[in-house]
């Protein structure tokens, strides 16, 4: 890890307006000193396939960026109470890498928009795909933001000061974290 922690922004919804990804780009603009983020697109990501002589372009690339970043941060939206499937494909892809080292040991932070209570459900879930993969959960602060309180733009953006605002802590935590973690 350098002296800037590079942060990937994961989100698990595929939308082009998706609050959830608004969530990723709302804290971008908001990074510490010290961080940068940069984002995978999962659009082109085939579902995982054990069969697969090769390795596809798309999961070849956003294992490359998996190897760049020092942290995560994953945008989780719920679907049925659990992870939404673009972002457990995703895991799933990346779990398979050899001996886990795409994800073994990282440092990550979870936030998420939905219904009422704000992808809680999924997140908590999520947390135990976590612990199983050896990544490193942030504790908290926790992000959860209702999709439909007024806290979005129509194109997904996040126009709420306290969402803001409870990202900019999570990603000052993150980054205490990630160092606290290279030791």
């Amino acid at each position: 890890m350098s002296n800037t922690i590079r942060v990937l922004g994961i989100s698990g919804s595929l939308r082009a307006k998706s609050c959830n990804t608004g969530l990723l780009r709302a804290a971008a603009a908001q990074l510490p000193e010290g961080m940068e983020m940069h984002f995978a697109n999962l659009i082109d990501l085939p579902f995982f396939n054990a069969d697969l002589a090769e390795r596809p372009a798309a999961v070849q690339a956003f294992f490359e960026q998996l190897q760049q970043a020092d942290a995560l941060l994953l945008a989780c939206p719920e679907y049925n109470y659990s992870i939404a499937p673009a972002l457990k494909n995703a895991i799933d892809w990346a779990s398979r890498y050899p001996d886990n080292a795409l994800l073994a040991g990282k440092p990550v932070a979870i936030c998420g928009a939905g219904g009422g209570m704000g992808t809680s459900r999924a997140q908590y879930h999520l947390r135990q795909v976590c612990v199983y993969l050896d990544l490193h959960p942030l504790n908290k602060p926790e992000v959860f933001a209702n999709a439909f309180a007024g806290g979005f733009d129509s194109d997904g953006n996040v126009t709420d000061d306290k969402i803001k605002s409870n990202l900019a802590s999570q990603l000052q935590a993150l980054r205490a974290w990630s160092l606290r973690l290279k030791g």
